[in-house]
């Protein structure tokens, strides 16, 4: 591989349609911001010739044509397709967002993906997130590269970094992790870096040379020769101990010569089977070349050595019902089904799909089944609904270019998908199925949101449906016991751009405010209650007496009440009213809004009317004896409490300890787990939370996740209960 000095072709006016999926490559590139995926993305399309050395195609698009949101962050906020041409074959790039807060969008990009481009930057390594990643693809098989970025870098040295991602990507065994080429530089410039001016290719012994600013490839150099060997013969070891040809190690041994093309065959197999990860080198922005350095040699890697959609084993499929189906091959001519990778609205012709093909064809103007299943914890109800699909057009940036069909295997955006959601199924109307929605990030941080004002309140909830449906990882609750709106979210940059989609998309302004934890009280000792309610004003009166004795009741057992009236003091019809009052009054809180919780209520005594006693007389006067049994007792706050999981790299678990404590959480224990990091689990007061999705990607330099389910309400220490008491008035 990268001894070819061909000719890209011209700009094309058009994406070419494809109708076989040996001909399709959908590859992520995955990468921290920063890392140069964007740019990667920009170079292979001008090496393709999809775009001209300006970045531009005729009518001026350019593949980093980003929204305004994006332009206002700095970085992508989105899943973007960027479709290109290379030796016969389709490839679609999908630019993934590097940010940890769009976690959904990337893992959406790997379900459309057949293969991966790991991009790592030599001036940062590899970062927590990218090592996770990597696992993840690991899990499903995904076939992995990696592109290293930013060479010329005045801290960057290539042999550092590979030593690096063999660490970070090899496991077992480093030597799965090999460079492709080796890098040729120049004279040290006036940083005393020198800069990387060609590739020389191991498996062929040609260089690629860009010294005349041009792609030249020619022999090595006699002082090339020697810096070759060693490396050139670790990875022929190592695509020959990954090869299917048992012989090729004997012959190898024995010092017979293995063929060149015998190699890089063996090479692509290996790369495509996901057991061996070749490292690449791109300086996408170092030379002004149409096929900037290293450019050449990703495009014949995807092109080669990446599987075909055929060659990837596809998601389950069910019925809407869960029955289970057989599995599907990536045939044209199969049953249809493709996925809803993500949506986007567009002012123009509304809600728009980009979807992944993964059997059969779809065609513009057919009528399709949506089916949409699994998602009810994040706010999404099942459902399922017959549309007829709009035109089908082949995204590039924000431009959109007309397709006939979208064959299995292959990406199209889908125009007037009415009523879909991100992860829906589409299907043939006469035969609907279902694919399982790709595994989710748990939003962690809240954002309590309320409409800016009344022209707004009339949009708040369909625009915040609209955009649940366009991004899943957003989560929608309506909490009834604080009476807030709260918007669940991976993080601040997340917030940021929901917010802004709101405004922008849906017209909708909103006002943010602080979260609210839905706290208790119960009694902080027995007590008893008189509760007298009588009037009389003329007419009909009201007359009802009753003492109650209350006794606090362990966590989680709720507002039990009893029976002990002897002698009819108080009429059996009466003490149900009774009960229902004090419930009434221990639900609406005896001092704010509190409800009143794991108490025991007895009633003792109380007296009658024979004609102004009532049911409403008793309610009343059930609450009025409740409220005076709390006067004598005083009332204990109760706070909920969250079982914790957090997932943290090795180095940080003490720091994390420390910040648990901190937070008033009492740690339960730590277990090792794979790849360096352990899991430590905790019961923390949700109060404490509010904010640790930001916080502990701070702390933990982005190795740290977690997970979180209520417990249940505990009291708070009387010292904070006070301080909280006073702060809300």
């Amino acid at each position: 591989m990268g001894d070819r000095n061909g000719t890209a072709a011209q700009v094309a006016d058009r994406v070419v349609e494809v109708a076989d999926p040996e001909a399709l490559r959908n590859v992520a590139l995955v990468g921290p911001s920063g890392s140069g995926k964007t740019t990667l993305a920009e170079a292979l399309a001008r090496a393709s010739g999809v775009l001209s050395r300006s970045g531009r195609v005729e009518d001026g698009t350019t593949v980093s044509d980003h929204d305004e949101i994006e332009q206002r962050q700095g970085r992508s906020v989105q899943l973007s397709v960027v479709p290109l041409d290379w030796e016969g074959v389709r490839v679609n790039l999908l630019d993934t967002p590097g940010h940890p807060d769009f976690l959904g969008e990337l893992r959406a990009g790997l379900r459309a993906a057949d293969a991966a481009l790991f991009v790592v930057s030599a001036a940062d390594g590899v970062d927590a997130g990218t090592r996770a990643l990597w696992r993840e693809c690991a899990d499903v098989g995904t076939p992995r590269a990696i592109v290293l970025t930013h060479l010329d870098a005045v801290r960057a040295d290539f042999d550092e970094m590979v030593a690096l991602c063999q660490d970070a990507f090899g496991g077992a065994d480093p030597d799965a992790v090999l460079p492709l080429h080796l890098p040729i530089t120049g004279e040290p410039g006036a940083d005393g870096h020198p800069p990387v001016t060609g590739l020389a290719a191991l498996l062929t012994g040609q260089v690629v040379d860009y010294t005349a600013g041009r792609r030249e490839v020619r022999p090595p150099q006699d002082g090339e020769v020697a810096r070759l060997a060693g490396a050139r013969e670790r990875l022929i070891e190592g695509v020959i101990a990954e090869s299917e040809d048992e012989t090729l190690m004997d012959r190898y041994a024995a010092g017979t010569e293995v063929e060149a093309p015998l190699l890089v065959t063996d090479l692509e197999k290996a790369v495509a089977k996901a057991v061996f990860h070749p490292v690449l080198v791109a300086a996408p922005a170092a030379v002004d070349v149409e096929q900037a350095l290293g450019t050449v040699e990703v495009l014949e890697l995807v092109a080669r050595g990446f599987p075909t959609p055929r060659e990837r084993a596809l998601p389950p499929v069910t019925t809407p019902d869960g029955k289970p189906r057989p599995g599907l091959t990536c045939d044209p001519s199969g049953p249809l089904v493709a996925e809803v990778v993500r949506l986007a609205s567009d002012p123009y012709v509304g809600r728009v799909a980009l979807v992944r093909v993964f059997s059969g064809t779809l065609r513009p103007d057919t009528a399709v089944h949506v089916c949409g299943h699994g998602l009810a914890d994040r706010g999404h109800e099942d459902h399922d609904l017959d549309v007829r699909v709009g035109a089908l057009t082949s995204p590039f940036g924000r431009h959109q270019r007309p397709l006939g069909q979208a064959v299995a295997g292959d990406l199209a955006c889908v125009a007037r998908l009415t009523g879909a959601e991100t992860g829906d199924t589409l299907s043939d109307r006469a035969d609907p199925l279902l694919m399982p929605p790709w595994e989710l990030p748990d939003p962690l941080l809240p954002v309590p949101v309320r409409a800016h004002g009344k022209a707004d309140e009339d949009r708040f909830s369909q625009g915040l449906a609209k955009l649940a449906a366009e991004d899943p990882t957003l989560r929608v609750e309506q909490n009834r016991a604080t009476g807030q709106v709260v918007l669940w979210c991976l993080g601040e940059a997340h917030r940021d751009v929901a917010l802004e989609r709101l405004r922008g998309r849906f017209g909708v302004r909103v006002d943010t405010e602080e979260h609210r934890v839905e706290l208790r009280e119960t009694f902080a000792g027995p007590a008893t209650g008189h509760g007298r309610h009588v009037k009389q004003s003329g007419g009909h009166g009201q007359y009802a007496v009753c003492e109650i004795a209350v006794e606090p009741l362990p966590v989680g057992s709720g507002v039990e009440f009893v029976d002990e009236v002897v002698g009819g003091a108080v009429p059996r019809q009466f003490i149900p009213s009774v009960e229902k009052g004090v419930r009434a009054r221990a639900a609406a809180g005896l001092r704010g809004e509190r409800p009143l919780v794991d108490v025991r209520v007895t009633l003792k005594d109380g007296k009658a009317h024979s004609v102004d006693s009532s049911d409403a007389a008793f309610q009343t006067a059930g609450a009025l004896a409740l409220r005076e049994a709390a006067q004598e007792a005083g009332l204990r706050l109760l706070e909920p409490i969250a079982e914790v999981t957090v997932t943290v790299a090795d180095e940080y678990v003490g720091a994390v300890l420390s910040d648990l404590s901190a937070r008033r959480g009492r740690v339960l224990g730590t277990e090792q787990w794979e790849g360096g990091s352990t899991w430590v689990r905790a019961e923390v007061p949700e109060r404490e939370l509010g904010r640790y999705a930001v916080e502990l990607r701070s702390l933990a330099h982005g190795s740290g996740g977690f997970t979180r389910r209520h417990l249940r309400h505990e009291p708070v220490p009387p010292q904070l209960a006070a301080r909280m008491l006073e702060a809300s008035g």
